[in-house]
């Protein structure tokens, strides 16, 4: 089962180092993590096989960390995707990848828990992720997660930082869920964007308060959903619903959980000092 699914990851060089993906289809399209392709648009893809294939960029969606590069080559092993919804936590998983430029490399470990939120150190706060306790080292992002029956239910993504002790902690790793991936990767393939990103927007930029005071909004996107609402720059978004922000990556952490086209009551400090309740629709984030 594991040399058949190690034959659907690859090695992806890039001029800042080097990742992990997964073959998606026969046509040679490759899906892996955005920050893996970075800034990059042409890479060198090495497959199970040991030989190499000039990648190019087919497309990106930051706010999910996917991306799709493409290469041309013969008799590919495209991974067969499996079904995320239907993951249990206790379930057995492994994560295939190229730590370290250790092509094929496996670990083993559990899904340990189901629907994490999690805010990537740029800020960026990721759909609800696979979190597993299979090790997820540098070089494994964008590799595959796979249950028993060898079909790939996540695409690992980063390892938890220890805040205390400093570096990654042992045993906890997120990956995205195979039926995000599934979607993103056909919208990119599709048209080389996403056209449907299923994530709420709120159509500002903030910025964190000193002493967790909120996020002081700096801009309005026009005709945006906040803008709609009567949000103005200068104003402080404390809390969204019944759910504190008090920091922007608490603010994105909670819009990853919500749906576009919901409503929400946005609680906010006005410039003067005066509270404001404000109802929200809100609207989908672009691709």
């Amino acid at each position: 089962m594991i040399s058949r699914v190690s034959q659907s990851v690859v090695v992806i060089e890039t001029a800042s180092g080097l990742g992990s993906g997964v073959i998606f289809d026969a046509q040679g399209d490759i899906v892996t993590n955005a920050h893996v392709v970075g800034e990059s648009s042409a890479f060198r893809v090495y497959l199970a096989t040991g030989k190499s294939y000039e990648g190019k960029l087919v497309g990106t969606f930051v706010a999910d960390d996917l991306a799709v590069i493409r290469i041309t080559a013969p008799e590919l092993h495209p991974a067969v995707f499996g079904d995320s919804d239907h993951l249990r936590v206790g379930s057995i998983v492994m994560a295939v990848g190229s730590p370290l430029g250790l092509q094929s490399s496996v670990t083993q470990g559990i899904v340990s828990a189901l629907g994490r939120e999690v805010t990537e150190p740029n800020g960026i706060a990721l759909p609800p992720l696979i979190q597993t306790s299979a090790d997820i080292n540098p070089g494994n992002s964008g590799g595959a997660l796979v249950d028993l029956n060898g079909e790939v239910i996540g695409i690992p993504t980063l390892a938890a930082q220890d805040p205390q002790a400093g570096g990654t902690a042992p045993g906890i790793g997120f990956a995205i869920p195979s039926n995000v991936a599934k979607d993103i990767a056909a919208q990119l393939i599709r048209s080389g964007r996403v056209t449907n990103s299923h994530r709420a927007y709120l159509g500002v930029q903030g910025a964190s308060l000193p002493n967790g005071n909120g996020v002081a909004i700096y801009a309005v996107v026009s005709g945006g959903p906040a803008e709609k609402a009567g949000l103005r720059t200068g104003d402080v978004i404390t809390a969204i619903g019944e759910r504190a922000t008090p920091d922007q990556p608490s603010l994105a952490s909670v819009l990853s959980s919500l749906q576009p086209g919901q409503s929400v009551r946005i609680q906010i400090t006005r410039p003067d000092g005066s509270m404001a309740s404000v109802a929200v629709t809100l609207g989908e984030l672009p691709g």
